[in-house]
């Protein structure tokens, strides 16, 4: 389950999403550099002709080739949610998961309505099907919000049947069909004037979504918001906004303590114990000034619990992307079929994020470095290798009660 918003304005559109997935599901932020086109594009169960991709910042659950949000150096964003509809999810072959969607997309666009062109061609061309769960099987069909700094796209799926909205002045998603007969775009099996509703499955409660929409959607009717706004609507408990960053207020909203018979305690931040939890968020700023800098806020984990770091994705098309980084917790969970990363260590200093110069050899290694977060002093280590080569990079943070370690590991192709 996951909730995603977008608000556009005068000067831009902010973009913010929280995904919720199984709580001991490790998630990284990367930033992927450009890829070349040619050869063959391996996504989680799928095998594609590679035209290329555009660098761009994202999370993903660490076993998945797909992402769960993201943001492009075009400053094109896309986030995706579960849906449950009429058509069976189990029964479709592996194809398609609606987080390879949300990646290719990233990797395929420059604007909103690119991203709509290349997810709905290879919606129809490819389907969706197979696990987006790493312990158990579990198939679902996905909906979509796509941005830009003008406008966007909700975009909601039944297997390879589509519909898809502008977002307006903004607009909110969450874990169900929200789309009416009020589509813009279909695919062909959807006839005019035909009520998208007609996809949802109707034995699937929508009340654990909807209180939810309440929540996000209170924060797109404000209008002028601030990315503070988000982030405190991102740590919504059921009562209310609260903890934007930079506030004088001292009031805190308590974690629900079970979920009653309708679904109160199924929140924006999520916390349902065994079952589903926010393990990432993120904000992300999109600016109409093509000379502004693309800025975004992530945060690994609980955003009631934690610090939404500031990243730069990859900038405006420029040719400095550098190579991918991510950033990551200590827990691994590696899926089928993927690969588990060496800690072999690398002689590398970690260049600006969006940055194209070599990786430093040696240098950086033991430095100590203190900072302050969350009222409570912590020690940054970079332990850094030996063998000065470039390459993918991961940055791993390692939460103890009292302090955070950084490690820069080389990982494998």
């Amino acid at each position: 389950m996951c909730d995603t918003l977008c608000v556009v304005g005068e000067h831009g559109t902010l973009f913010a999403k929280n995904s919720d997935r199984p709580p001991n599901e490790p998630q990284v932020v990367e930033a992927l550099a450009r890829r070349p086109p040619g050869g063959t594009l391996h996504t989680q169960y799928l095998e594609l002709p590679d035209p290329g991709a555009h660098a761009l910042m994202a999370s993903r659950p660490e076993w998945l080739w797909g992402l769960e949000h993201g943001v492009n150096e075009y400053g094109v964003a896309v986030g995706n949610e579960k849906v449950w509809t009429v058509d069976d999810a189990k029964g479709a072959p592996p194809a398609l998961l609606g987080m390879d969607l949300v990646r290719l997309a990233l990797e395929r666009s420059r604007t909103a309505d690119d991203a709509l062109e290349q997810l709905t061609t290879l919606l129809e061309a490819h389907g969706q099907g197979g696990s987006g769960e790493h312990d158990h099987d579990e198939p679902y069909f996905s909906s979509f919000l796509i941005a830009d700094a003008t406008g966007g796209w909700v975009v909601e799926t039944s297997a390879r049947t589509w519909a898809a909205k502008p977002v307006g002045r903004g607009t909110a998603i969450s874990n169900r069909i929200s789309l009416g007969t009020d589509w813009e775009r279909a695919s062909a099996d959807v006839a005019p004037g035909r009520d998208f509703q007609d996809w949802r499955d109707p034995k699937a409660p929508t009340a654990i979504a909807d209180l939810r929409l309440d929540a996000t959607n209170a924060c797109v009717l404000a209008g002028i918001v601030g990315p503070r706004d988000m982030v405190a609507t991102l740590r919504h408990h059921g009562d209310g906004a609260w903890g934007a960053p930079g506030s004088a207020s001292s009031v805190t909203s308590p974690v629900p303590t079970g979920v009653d018979d309708d679904w109160n305690g199924v929140t924006v931040c999520m916390h349902l114990r065994d079952y589903q939890a926010t393990t990432a968020s993120m904000v992300a700023e999109l600016p109409t000034d093509p000379d502004a800098i693309l800025r975004a806020w992530v945060a690994i984990g609980s955003p009631c619990a934690s610090v939404y770091v500031p990243v730069f994705p990859p900038f405006g098309g420029a040719d400095r992307a550098g190579p991918t980084r991510h950033l990551a917790p200590v827990r691994r969970a590696p899926g089928p079929g993927r690969g588990r990363s060496r800690r072999a260590r690398s002689g590398a200093r970690p260049a600006r994020a969006g940055g194209g110069r070599a990786l430093g050899a040696g240098r950086a290694r033991g430095r100590v470095r203190w900072i302050r977060a969350a009222g409570r002093v912590r020690r940054h280590r970079l332990d850094a290798g030996r063998d000065g080569t470039d390459g993918p990079r991961r940055l791993t943070l390692r939460a103890t009660d009292r302090v955070v370690r950084s490690t820069v590991r080389r990982e494998r192709h």
